[in-house]
């Protein structure tokens, strides 16, 4: 996963999007082990909530359900 410095700002974006990616192929563990960070992480929620918007906006389907998941 290429993500930034866990100091940058972008960082959590950056997390969310992987862990969703990687819920989408049943990869988790291995963008938890990324990121850092385990699914479900609370601070999280903003930024799984912007990408749920995005995907549903797209009508990526895969994607908004594995964001639900991930809020649920």
């Amino acid at each position: 996963y290429d993500l930034p410095s866990p100091d940058d700002p972008a960082f959590d974006g950056a997390a969310a999007r992987a862990l969703l990616e990687a819920a989408r192929v049943g990869e988790t563990q291995l963008a938890e082990r990324a990121t850092g960070l385990y699914w479900g992480e609370p601070r999280l929620r903003p930024q799984v909530e912007r990408l749920l918007a995005a995907a549903e906006q797209a009508g990526d389907e895969r994607l908004a359900q594995v964001a639900r998941r991930y809020l649920g």
